[in-house]
C-alpha cells in the first residue's frame, strides 16, 4: 500500500493538470481558435510519440526512473504555462507537458502489470486517472473563477503535481528486463490484434465526444455534463471490472459488440454515453489484464498499447469528421461508420485468438 498509493496521487495529478488549461484555453490565445486548438493538441502529440520509446526502455533502465521524469517534467511545464504570455511559449510547454505524460504513462502503467495483484491495482489506477480528467476539468474552471485569474486551476495542480512528486519516492523499483530495444518491441507486437482493438474501441470514445457536440449544439455546460456520463461510468467499470475478474479475450469481444450499439445510441440519446464509458472501463481492464499474463516484457506492451489508444484518439475522430463535411453533414453515417468498426473488431477477434493458440500449440 506505502507504493500504491503514491502512483495513484501521481497519475491524478498528471491528468489534472492535463485537463485544467482546458476550460480557460480561449484566455492564451484570445485572437485564434486554430492556436487555441494547437494548445490543446500539443499535449497530445508529446505524448503520442514518447509512449513508445519511454515503454521499452523503461523496461530496461528503470520504471521508477521514467515515472519520477514523467512527473517533473509536468511540474515544470505547469511553472511555465503560470508564467506564460505568450501563446507559442504556452503550446511549447503543452508539449513538454504531454512528453511528461508519455514518459509516466507507459511506465506506470509497466510497474502496475508488474504486481501479483496487477489486475485489482489496474483498476485502481485506471480510476485514479479518470478521476483526475474529470477533477481538473471542474477544478480548472472553478478555480480560476474564484481565484480571479485563469490560472488559478492550473497552480493548483502544479503544485499538487510537485507534492506528488515528493511521495513517489516511496516507490521501489521491480525487476527489470535486460533484452535489446527491438527485441522489446518484437515480443510486445506479438499480439498486435489487441492493440488494433484499442484503438478502435478507445478510438471510438473519442469519435462520440468530438461529433456530439456539433450536431446537438447544446449548451456548452450541458454538454460537459452529457459527456462526463462517459468517464463516470469508466471510472466506476475499471474499479469493477478489476475485482470481479473477467475472462479477457470474450470480455473484449462482448464489448466490442455493444460499443457499436453504444455509439449508435449516442446519436438518438446522452445515456449512450453511459454505454459507451462502460465499456471502455471493461476493455481497458481486460486488455491490461490479458497483456499482464502472456508474459511478454510489460514496458513495451504499455508503450504499443497506449500508442494505439492515442492513435485511436485521433484518428477515428479525424475520420468521422471528414465523413460529415463530405456527406452533407450526416452524423448519423459517421455514427454508424464508427459503430460498424466496433462490430468488425468483435467479429475477427476471436480468429486472431485461435490462431495464435494453434500457433503456441505446434511449437
Amino acid at each position: 500500500m506505502r507504493q500504491r498509493v503514491p502512483l495513484l496521487v501521481a497519475v491524478f495529478a498528471v491528468m489534472a493538470l492535463s485537463n485544467a488549461i482546458v476550460p480557460v484555453l480561449p484566455s492564451f490565445a484570445e485572437e485564434s481558435t486554430a492556436l487555441q486548438g494547437a494548445i490543446f493538441a500539443a499535449y497530445f502529440f508529446g505524448a503520442l510519440v514518447t509512449v513508445l520509446p519511454a515503454g521499452i526502455y523503461s523496461d530496461r533502465y528503470g520504471r521508477v526512473l521514467f515515472i519520477r521524469a514523467g512527473l517533473v517534467l509536468t511540474v515544470l511545464s505547469g511553472i511555465l504555462i503560470l508564467f506564460m504570455s505568450e501563446p507559442f511559449a504556452v503550446l511549447g510547454s503543452r508539449l513538454l507537458e504531454g512528453i511528461g505524460a508519455g514518459l509516466f504513462i507507459p511506465a506506470a502503467m509497466s510497474w502496475v502489470n508488474s504486481r501479483e495483484d496487477h489486475e485489482q491495482l489496474s483498476g485502481n489506477f485506471m480510476a485514479a486517472l479518470n478521476l483526475g480528467l474529470v477533477i481538473g476539468l471542474a477544478g480548472g474552471g472553478w478555480f480560476a473563477d474564484l481565484t480571479g485569474t485563469v490560472r488559478g486551476g492550473i497552480l493548483l495542480f502544479t503544485i499538487f503535481a510537485l507534492f506528488a512528486f515528493l511521495f513517489l519516492f516511496m516507490i521501489r523499483e521491480g525487476k527489470m528486463v535486460r533484452a535489446g530495444a527491438l527485441r522489446l518491441l518484437e515480443e510486445g507486437l506479438t499480439h498486435h490484434w489487441l492493440y488494433a482493438s484499442a484503438l478502435v474501441l478507445l478510438g471510438a470514445t473519442g469519435v462520440v465526444s468530438a461529433l456530439y457536440p456539433a450536431f446537438t449544439g447544446g449548451a456548452p455546460t450541458v454538454l460537459s455534463l452529457e459527456i462526463g456520463l462517459m468517464y463516470a461510468a469508466t471510472f466506476i467499470t475499471v474499479l469493477v471490472a478489476a475485482h470481479i475478474h473477467l475472462p479477457a479475450v470474450p470480455a473484449i469481444r462482448v464489448s466490442s459488440l455493444l460499443m457499436a450499439v453504444g455509439v449508435l445510441l449516442c446519436y438518438f440519446h446522452p445515456l449512450g454515453f453511459v454505454l459507451v464509458g462502460a465499456l471502455a472501463g471493461v476493455v481497458i481492464i481486460s486488455q491490461m489484464a490479458f497483456l499482464a499474463d502472456i508474459g511478454i516484457p510489460q514496458g513495451a506492451a504499455m508503450g504499443l498499447f497506449n500508442i494505439s489508444t492515442y492513435s485511436g484518439m485521433s484518428l477515428l475522430p479525424f475520420l468521422a469528421g471528414v465523413i460529415v463535411q463530405f456527406s452533407g453533414n450526416d452524423f448519423l453515417l459517421a455514427f454508424s461508420f464508427t459503430g460498424a468498426l466496433c462490430l468488425v473488431v468483435g467479429a475477427v477477434i476471436g480468429r486472431y485468438v485461435r490462431r495464435e493458440n494453434r500457433r503456441v500449440e505446434s511449437q
